[in-house]
């Protein structure tokens, strides 16, 4: 199962790019951090035959070997199937999480913010429908309304002003998600308020 497949909630399953690879130059790389412990401080490469040896000397250039019981035991992990039961479990909560997440944000912010879609991650991005909002200045009261949510800016590759929402649901518990949204609201309304006052004087 591909890495990328493992929170996909919805559409058909991405072709993986080796597929189109004709002469042994895809690689493929990952951690178990957020599928299991950022403690483990292991990940993988998955390479074609004719690069293992210099992966394999870089490997040793690098930091010699990571820990080898940590490696035996996560073999045996998924070797007798727990990954696999790990991912299927994390999948079916985090699934719950982001319906909760979006059927709160439809509710509370619906006239506000628009849904952009998307069908993987552990997070949901979201525009203002009113260009003058100031994502930054939202972001600022909601953390201080203890609500922790990024601009969308941070983390768009287009030109131009992008004004919205990132929102993380990997790390809250569902029954935290409703009340959540509403002091997101709270922010959102109080600077469509601040705004409108300044455009009255």
């Amino acid at each position: 199962m591909e890495k990328q497949e493992w929170f996909r909630f919805g559409g058909r399953p991405l072709e993986p790019l080796h597929t189109l690879d004709t002469s042994g130059r895809v690689l493929y790389v990952g951690s178990f951090s957020k599928t299991l412990l950022p403690s483990l401080r292991l990940g993988y490469v998955v390479a074609p035959p004719s690069l293992r040896s210099a992966l394999r000397s870089a490997k040793l250039v690098a930091d010699w070997h990571s820990p080898p019981f940590l490696q035996v035991a996560l073999e045996q992990f998924i070797e007798d199937g727990l990954l696999a039961r790990h991912i299927r479990k994390a999948r079916r909560q985090y699934q719950e999480r982001r319906e909760r997440l979006e059927s709160a944000l439809h509710r509370h912010l619906g006239d506000s913010l628009k849904l952009v879609p998307g069908e993987a991650g552990l997070h949901l991005s979201a525009l203002f429908r009113d260009s003058r909002v100031d994502p930054d200045a939202v972001v600022r009261l909601a953390r201080e309304a203890g609500v922790g949510v990024s601009a969308v800016s941070r983390f768009s590759v287009t030109r131009g002003p992008v004004r919205g929402l990132v929102i993380g649901y990997g790390a809250i518990r569902p029954s935290a998600i409703d009340d959540g949204v509403l002091r997101l609201a709270e922010c959102v309304r109080a600077r469509g308020a601040a705004r409108s006052r300044r455009s009255l004087k």
